[in-house]
């Protein structure tokens, strides 16, 4: 089979032949049709997460990575214990395995586990041509969802599924403010549109992401590289938003967002871009304004979300496809911001 795998932080991807592996017991060996780009691929890849202040906080390599986690791919042979799962059949992978013994695992908590063995992060994953798959439990049908599509709602897709829970309730389109019209967040936009029949307020510091996000939906576009950015949000959400789901998780972002949350409000991070922020403790107290943070997503809410999925009650997004030979163009084009929407990268 063959690989593209980060050999050594910060450098590029290595293309490699490697033995194509065999399933054993409860494993299931998909081909890869496609793997979503996602931006953890690009900290995976650097080493480490900007933590701020010029602090980071370090990923290192144990051994050669085969990236990617956004898997959608086809099965070509199983383990002997594997019953419900046939060859031919198509399926997206959920990347977040846990032990399987442990207290979190055991209360659907798998994305926590301290002793995981993720898909395209601890073991090899979809920059490879085929991927092991450790239990039918794992994998979801995504209905008539394009191929170059359907491993984004295993990590992005779920991503913004589990922090628009987080941020309940809506009552109203403004809200809800989503914070990024790039990949992720225009798959909250449409998510949220499906699922709570709202029509969100979007912001971004790029004109043309925020012209597609209006055209998919968005009540309110406003970019907030711009003067009065703070008075044009509280206008906006009626003096102050309830909700807000940032998925950048810059400096700037995160802070501007608290400043916009009305009394009561709840700002879920998601965005891993870093920094740090300050906040007057004692008006956390006196505002009751709630910030909390979004990993992933749990097993029971990929299968809500892949539920939607498989009905098509998501409108889809568009993504571009790519070859895997350009994963590294791509990752450079992710880490500079240079991307529109979702990218997937397919294997001949």
């Amino acid at each position: 089979m063959k690989a593209y795998q980060v050999v050594e932080n910060g450098k590029p991807l290595e293309e490699k032949n490697l033995d194509t592996p065999t399933p054993k017991g409860k494993e299931i060996l998909l081909k890869t049709l496609s793997c979503g780009v996602c931006h953890s691929d690009v900290h995976i890849h650097d080493g480490y997460f900007d933590l701020g202040g010029g602090m980071q906080l370090p990923t290192p390599l144990l051994e050669p990575l085969t990236m990617g986690h956004e898997i959608f791919g086809e099965v070509v042979s199983v383990g002997e214990e594997v019953s419900n799962i046939n060859v031919g059949e198509k399926y997206v992978a959920y990347p977040w395995i846990g032990c399987g013994d442990c207290e979190l695992c055991n209360t659907d908590k798998t994305h926590y586990c301290m002793n995981n063995s993720n898909l395209g992060i601890n073991v090899s994953g979809g920059y490879g041509d085929h991927v092991i798959v450790p239990g039918e439990q794992y994998l979801f049908d995504a209905g008539d969802t394009p191929d170059s599509l359907a491993g984004s709602y295993a990590c992005r897709g779920l991503t913004a599924f589990s922090a628009l829970r987080k941020a309940e309730p809506f009552s109203h389109d403004n809200s809800l403010v989503i914070v990024s019209a790039g990949g992720l967040g225009l798959l909250a936009l449409k998510i949220a549109i499906a699922a709570y029949g709202i029509n969100p307020i979007v912001l971004d510091i790029d004109d043309e992401k925020l012209e597609v996000a209006k055209n998919l939906g968005a009540s309110c576009v406003i970019n907030t590289s711009k003067e009065n950015a703070a008075e044009k949000i509280m206008e906006a959400t009626g003096g102050g938003a309830k909700s807000i789901v940032d998925f950048v998780g810059a400096e700037a972002s995160v802070n501007l967002g608290y400043q916009c949350l009305t009394k009561g409000g709840v700002q879920v991070v998601v965005g891993l871009f870093g920094g740090q922020m300050n906040i007057a403790l004692p008006l956390m107290t006196l505002t009751e304004k709630k910030l909390m943070g979004s990993y992933v997503g749990s097993l029971g809410e990929m299968k809500d979300l892949m539920k939607l999925v498989s009905s098509g009650k998501i409108e889809p997004v568009e993504v571009e496809s790519r070859d895997v030979s350009e994963a590294n163009r791509t990752l450079e084009e992710m880490k500079s911001g240079k991307l529109l929407g979702l990218v997937s990268l397919t294997h001949k």
